[in-house]
């Protein structure tokens, strides 16, 4: 089997990631523990249950 880091759809995934991260960073830091952090984990998550 091939290591998932090889996967398009797993790169993709760590692409979309990163872009969420650097739009997250433009929000109101108020945001930060409410919205910011469910929309990073949600994100984190797609290419966590790819590698799974």
């Amino acid at each position: 089997m091939r290591n998932f880091r090889e996967y398009d759809v797993w790169i993709d995934a760590m692409t979309l990631v990163n872009l969420i991260y650097d739009i997250v960073g433009d929000f109101p830091k108020d945001e930060r523990f409410a919205l910011i952090s469910q929309i990073t984990r949600s994100a984190v998550s797609i290419p966590s249950n790819i590698a799974e």
